[in-house]
């Protein structure tokens, strides 16, 4: 049976991200900067004969029955009748609940890694539309590069941006994205940020987190977790400018380009070891592109 091996499903980061308003069902609008990581989950995926989906990565126990890599399995079958399945293997680097998008990242790369094992051959208009069935970020991980993002994060604005380092930390426990988004101490931002003129204003992730914007959800996020309040304090110490990326509990500083010599990575070794058990954190470098880019079609 036909495979691919090690497909990368990389994490994200949000530079800032504001809350614009609301929808009558509930969801929350917002602006946002979305670019990628080169800190990734891996996939390994096999075509099976018999129609079955499996993952084979989770020992002790059954999967739950949300797991996303394979509800984009099951959904891309059933949108196309498709009768192969897949044994599906996940080397799960990225750390839970941190706000950096595995989970939605390895939606999207089973869905690319099957569309093209199954020769399907849908093209990226119809695989995005697929990956919103799933989470809001799923499309953004199809779309293949950085973007300015609105809507609940489906509606994607493609830039081309400077490569740039960050450290992230993030400790032992994960946010409930629920929890955050029903806090009272919820911000909301009442400055819209004009499409159009945003990549002029872009420039550098330096300079965005340092002069524009903010995570409106941190405020709340700080309430509920005293590990996102520590995270906060010990990068902004060590590097400066320290920010939430999404929902989650991870947080992260951008580097200077010309702290290259390991410096950066001895400092965040240092700070990881003076925290407890279950810090974890990495020197990360932002993708051009997905490494999967043009796999749709």
């Amino acid at each position: 049976m036909k495979a691919l091996y090690d497909l990368a499903a990389p994490a994200k980061l949000n530079l800032f991200l504001h809350i614009v308003g609301k929808r009558a069902d509930g969801y929350h609008l917002l602006q946002s900067l979305f670019v990628l990581v080169d800190w990734a989950d891996t996939l390994h995926v096999e075509v099976r004969g018999d129609g079955a989906l499996q993952r084979h990565d989770v020992l002790g126990g059954d999967l739950p029955a949300d797991d996303l890599c394979l509800r984009a399995a099951r959904l891309l079958q059933l949108d196309t009748g498709c009768t192969l399945g897949a044994d599906i293997h996940l080397e799960k680097r990225l750390p839970a609940g941190a706000g950096m998008g595995g989970g939605s990242s390895d939606a999207a790369t089973t869905l690319l890694a099957l569309n093209r094992l199954w020769g399907l051959r849908l093209p990226l208009e119809r695989l995005m539309a697929l990956g919103l069935k799933l989470g809001a970020d799923v499309p953004f991980f199809l779309g293949g590069g950085p973007a300015f993002v609105e809507g609940i994060g489906e509606v994607l604005h493609p830039l081309a941006l400077p490569e740039q380092r960050f450290a992230v930390l993030k400790g032992p426990a994960g946010l409930a994205t629920k929890d955050i988004f029903s806090s009272p101490s919820l911000a909301r931002s009442e400055n819209l940020a004009i499409v159009a003129g945003f990549p002029a204003l872009a420039g550098t992730a330096e300079r965005l987190v340092a002069g524009f914007g903010r995570n409106d959800l941190q405020p709340a996020a700080e309430e509920i977790s005293s590990e996102v309040r520590d995270a906060v304090a010990l990068m902004s110490k060590q590097f400066g400018n320290a920010r939430m990326t999404g929902s989650g509990a991870a947080v992260f500083s951008v580097l200077a380009e010309d702290g290259k010599d390991g410096k950066d990575d001895q400092s965040l070794a240092t700070l990881l070891q003076a925290q407890p058990e279950g810090w974890t954190g990495r020197i990360c470098r932002s993708l051009g592109s997905h490494p999967l880019a043009g796999w749709a079609g």
